[in-house]
This record gives C-alpha cells, sequence and structure tokens, in this order.
C-alpha cells in the first residue's frame, strides 16, 4: 500500500452465503442465470431501443440510461460474487475493494436520481399531456441525462476519496458479501466522523429527497388520473406509469431495508438477501418489466424481429 494511506490490510475477507456445497452449487446456478438475464434483458433494451424510430423517445431514453446502470450495478457486484461461490475466493484486494465501493455506490445514487427524472417525466406526459412536447425537450432531457451520471460520479468520488484516506490496520473480515461504505467503515482504525457525515448527507440527498419528489409526483399523477370521467382513460393512464411505478416500489422498498432500518445481528443476515434484490434481482426483472407491460416495446420487438432474420 502507498504511504500516504498508512494502511497494513492488503486485502479483505468477504462473508459467503452458506458452508454447505450443494447450497453454493444451487447459489451460484441461480446467481449467474440472474446475472445472465440482467445482461442479456438490458443489452437488448439498448439495442431495441436504439433501432427503433418509434421509441426515440424521454420516456425511452431514460429507460436506455437505466438499463445501462443496471447492467453496470450487477457487473460490480455478481462476477466477484460467482468466483467466490465457484472457486472458494473469499478475499478481494484492497484497490479491488475500493473499486467495488466506487462503482457501486456510483450506480446506486444515479439510478435513485433517474427513477426521479422517470418520475418528472410521467408527471409531465400525465398532467401536462399538451405541453410534454415543449417541457421535455431533447436539451433538457440530455441535461437532465448528464445532471444523473455527473452528480452520481461526484458523490461516489468524495465518498470512495475519503475511504481512501482512512487506515486499516486491524481486523479486514468485512461483514457482507460485497465490499460497502458502511461495512467498511467499521474495520477502520482511523476516524470515520466526516465519512459518516457524508453518508448521511448522501442517503438524505439520494433517497431521501428523491423519494419524496419521486412521491409528489405520483401524488399528482394518481389525482389526474382520479379526474378522468372514463374508465378507458383511466386505464390508458395508468398504464403509461404502471411499469415505472413498480419498478420504484420494488427498488426504494430494498434500499430503504438496507440504510434506514437499524442493524442488529438477524437485519444484517436479512440485509445480505435485501441487497441481492437490489443489485440483483431488480436489474434482472427491470427489462421484463418494461416489455411485458408495455405494448410500444412489444411492438417495436415484433417490428425489429423480422428485420434481423
Amino acid at each position: 500500500m502507498s504511504a500516504g494511506n498508512q494502511t497494513a490490510v492488503v486485502e479483505f475477507i468477504l462473508e459467503d452465503f452458506s458452508e454447505d456445497p450443494h447450497l453454493r452449487l444451487l447459489l451460484s446456478v441461480l446467481f449467474f442465470f440472474l446475472y445472465l438475464t440482467a445482461l442479456v434483458g438490458n443489452s437488448l433494451i439498448i439495442t431495441l431501443i436504439t433501432l427503433s424510430p418509434s421509441l426515440h423517445t424521454p420516456m425511452y431514453f431514460f429507460l436506455v440510461n437505466l438499463a445501462i446502470l443496471d447492467i453496470l450495478c450487477t457487473t460490480t457486484v455478481l462476477p466477484k460474487l460467482l468466483e467466490r461461490l465457484v472457486a472458494r475466493v473469499d478475499t478481494i484486494s484492497y484497490q479491488g475493494c475500493l473499486t467495488q465501493v466506487f462503482f457501486l455506490i456510483w450506480s446506486l445514487g444515479a439510478e435513485l436520481l433517474l427513477l426521479t427524472t422517470m418520475a418528472f417525466d410521467r408527471y409531465v406526459a400525465i398532467c401536462q399531456p399538451l405541453r410534454y412536447g415543449t417541457i421535455m425537450s431533447w436539451p433538457l432531457c440530455t441535461l437532465l441525462a448528464v445532471t444523473v451520471w455527473t452528480f452520481g460520479a461526484v458523490n461516489t468520488s468524495v465518498n470512495t476519496g475519503l475511504i481512501a484516506q482512512l487506515t486499516f490496520c486491524g481486523p479486514n473480515h468485512v461483514q457482507h458479501f460485497l465490499c460497502e461504505a458502511p461495512s467498511l467503515l467499521l474495520l477502520s482504525c482511523s476516524p470515520t466522523v466526516i465519512n459518516n457525515i457524508m453518508i448521511i448527507m448522501a442517503d438524505v440527498y439520494f433517497g431521501v429527497v428523491n423519494f419524496l419528489l419521486t412521491m409528489a409526483s405520483y401524488g399528482y399523477i394518481v389525482a389526474s388520473i382520479l379526474r378522468i370521467r372514463s374508465a378507458s382513460g383511466k386505464r390508458r393512464a395508468f398504464s403509461t406509469c404502471s411499469s415505472h411505478l413498480l419498478v420504484v416500489s420494488l427498488y426504494y422498498s430494498t434500499v430503504i431495508y438496507t440504510y434506514f432500518l437499524p442493524v442488529s445481528g438477524a437485519s444484517m443476515e436479512s440485509g445480505k438477501v435485501v441487497t441481492v434484490l437490489y443489485t440483483t434481482v431488480s436489474p434482472a426483472l427491470n427489462p421484463l418489466i418494461y416489455t411485458l407491460r408495455n405494448k410500444d416495446v412489444k411492438s417495436a420487438l415484433q417490428k425489429l424481429a423480422p428485420a434481423s432474420w
């Protein structure tokens, strides 16, 4: 390690799900299937939207960004997890651990911002339909996407940089199956006050503020839908945001459980399962949610399929 860090620890030991060889084999197959599903599904979404002019709208532009973030998140977590399950490699280097922290914080923070942006897009589409084309212009959409990625990058650079300044000179057993900021701070031999303050600030902004903004958007959306007199009109309006609402509900419920509930022995064990949900299961399910519940995507897929043969 560099002298600037004064770090004695050169690697960390990550926890495993189980020592049972049969369960390890089952988990290996499951996680490999989920990783393959996430990669193929999100890559298909990106390709389909890119090649289909009918899907070149703000909603699908943000969906491409979501698919990229999902690929980034699963690739940050699952390859190392599969290596541990299959090859029994339970250690990760200091540099590898910080790299995993960097990309994990980046993908999670950017996804929370992106879900808020997508909620705003659905708010404009349903509550301001006549002004949708004017408000959600391509310059604004591009600016919003750049802001999402930039704010996520700044946040992870600050938090990962602060972790890199800490001294790790004793215990190196991370109480998780991946490297994340809270788990690493517990192992530090130096004060972590600034780190904890920055994490709390990031949690409040990326978690609480964005959650409230998203809920506010859907509050206006629900109120607008209830004012529609015809049942068919209500169903049509709700169908335009149901997929996104389902993704938001799944993602926020798992993130809130992991980062905002008190930590105990039992909750830490169940927290590992919840972490799998938002880093693995959610990215694998998102393409299915947006394709199975979206007529435009299914129609574009049907048009593109014959052309590819």
